[in-house]
């Protein structure tokens, strides 16, 4: 956990995930519970790109408390299970950055749907756009129904 000082306070203020948890910014919501809000990246490797972060500020996996991990990890399992029936994939990819590459500094773990010959290779991650909204919120309600 974050030192609970004012450090805590300013990088949680500025925090977009931790808007996405208040419900102070717009996201396509597929899971939402008292350990993890998860959501659709709004610009996604492949459509269906889930972010699972905990709902608590933490920065990193080793900020996350050891009592926490067991059932964040169970949500990501779970997430990956349904993102890969939702989008018709063959498998999923499961990432975390913590700090290098991590360009929002909350905890998250990437849930990607993959395709074989789906042409992602290496940590080179192209980004695409959802045509529309309307397509978000198709996608993040199939991801919901699988959830169910």
């Amino acid at each position: 956990m974050v030192d609970g000082g004012a450090g805590e306070t300013a990088a949680m203020t500025a925090c977009v995930f931790c808007e996405v948890v208040a419900d102070e910014r717009p996201a396509e919501v597929v899971l939402s519970d008292d350990v993890v809000l998860a959501f659709l990246d709004h610009r996604p490797v492949f459509k269906g790109h889930v972010l699972v972060a905990p709902r608590r500020h933490v920065v990193t996996l080793a900020d996350l408390d050891s009592a926490d991990i067991g059932p964040f990890f169970l949500r990501v399992q779970r997430l990956a299970v349904a993102v890969q029936a939702a989008m018709a994939a063959d498998g999923s990819f499961v990432a975390m950055n913590n700090v290098v590459s991590q360009s929002v500094p909350h905890l998250h773990v990437h849930v990607v749907p993959r395709r074989r010959k789906d042409g992602l290779r290496g940590f080179f991650w192209p980004r695409q756009r959802y045509d529309d909204e309307a397509e978000a919120a198709a996608i993040a309600g199939r991801i919901r129904a699988e959830l169910a």
